[in-house]
């Protein structure tokens, strides 16, 4: 073989194995809180998140690219998640699954959608995230919705006076679940007789919290807060008036919250987003898959994330040229989530179905 034949040969090699090499991970990001206190919604969030990724590349992936993970934390701080959002758009990721609080999405959701990264949020609720043409898809309902149905709820329990203390360290979603549960109380002919907001902190005075939750004689106190303050705020109810019925919204409704609380969480009702005595192959299956994944079994924001994730994998795979993320989003479904379909409007909206429980025994167990 002359010189220049050998040169070709080569050249064509090169390019042979070049093409045979390794193809390059689809980048997809996860952004929540993965520290503070917290940090339970986020790293159920994460595992949820992290199982879904490693079965869709176990099946193949996308054409045979598989998708890479991209955890960021936003450190339940708004410079920390400003930060984290735009390092995941610096490193071009093509979707991101996040955010997990309200509060967050307030940083977030407007760096992601400036720069046109498409977002699924496993668990936000804050009517001001509802009925925007933006890049963000909720998987979650809304704070109306659940305030809505808490009211109906404690109504036909004749709790018609409450008393509700609020976390201010994340304003959008309790402001917002707050004012909703008010017109929702009001129209089941009840009220809130006392709002006592806080912000929470390591040396939050929750006994004078609850004090002035005491002031107006309510028939129930009402915590819209995270686990780690429901716990502190029911020890409290526990000590200062322990016939109340005590009553969490659903940021709480984590592992951590019975974790912490222990007794003093007993009797504590509280709604799920998903049906934890679901019996379905499939959701039997997942739990299974997470327990030897992780070793603890999945709470809603590891089923919430795990659906998620479902559309955005989904969505890649589906994803034609030139098309972009939330266009195959908005194609592709119905999504066949761990136990409800999920279908979005235009704006990435979607309904689902919710479960009140009560804390009995140390385990949430559904109020029929």
């Amino acid at each position: 073989m002359n010189p220049i034949a050998r040169r070709l040969f080569a050249l064509i090699l090169v390019l042979f194995l070049a093409g045979c090499g390794k193809q390059e991970p689809i980048l997809v990001g996860f952004i929540g809180g993965l520290t503070g206190p917290n940090s339970d919604n986020g790293q159920a969030g994460l595992n949820g998140v992290t199982l879904a990724v490693e079965e869709f590349n176990r099946e193949g992936g996308v054409k045979g690219r598989l998708v890479e993970l991209i955890a960021k934390d936003d450190g339940q701080s708004k410079s920390k998640a400003e930060a984290s959002t735009q390092e995941l758009v610096d490193a071009k990721v093509q979707a991101i699954i996040g955010p997990f609080t309200s509060g967050m999405a307030e940083v977030i959701v407007p760096i992601a959608g400036k720069a046109g990264v498409f977002e699924v949020s496993p668990t936000i609720t804050s009517m001001d995230f509802y009925g925007k043409d933006d890049n963000l898809f909720r998987i979650n309902r809304t704070t109306r919705d659940n305030a809505i149905d808490y009211a109906k709820f404690l109504a036909g329990q004749g709790i018609k006076q409450i008393s509700v203390a609020y976390d201010l360290r994340n304003k959008n979603f309790t402001e917002s679940w707050l004012a909703e549960f008010k017109n929702a109380m009001i129209a089941q002919g009840g009220q809130v007789v006392a709002e006592v907001s806080y912000e929470s902190g390591s040396n939050t005075p929750f006994d004078n919290v609850m004090e002035k939750m005491l002031i107006a004689k309510p028939q129930g106190l009402l915590f819209i807060s995270g686990a780690l303050d429901v716990a502190r705020l029911a020890q409290q109810a526990r000590r200062q008036a322990p016939e109340l019925p005590i009553i969490a919204s659903e940021w709480a409704a984590t592992e951590q919250l019975i974790d912490l609380g222990g007794k003093v969480v007993e009797g504590l009702i509280i709604v799920q987003n998903y049906d934890r005595d679901d019996t379905s192959n499939r959701f039997k299956q997942f739990s299974e898959a997470y327990f030897k994944r992780f070793q603890r079994y999945p709470g809603y924001s590891s089923v919430s994330a795990y659906d998620a994730a479902t559309v955005v994998l989904q969505a890649l795979k589906n994803q034609k040229k030139g098309e972009t993320v939330k266009e195959a989003a908005l194609r592709s479904g119905p999504y066949p989530g761990l136990q409800q379909t999920i279908v979005f409007d235009k704006n990435g909206d979607t309904p689902r179905k919710i479960f009140f429980t009560k804390i009995t025994d140390g385990q949430y167990k559904k109020i029929e």
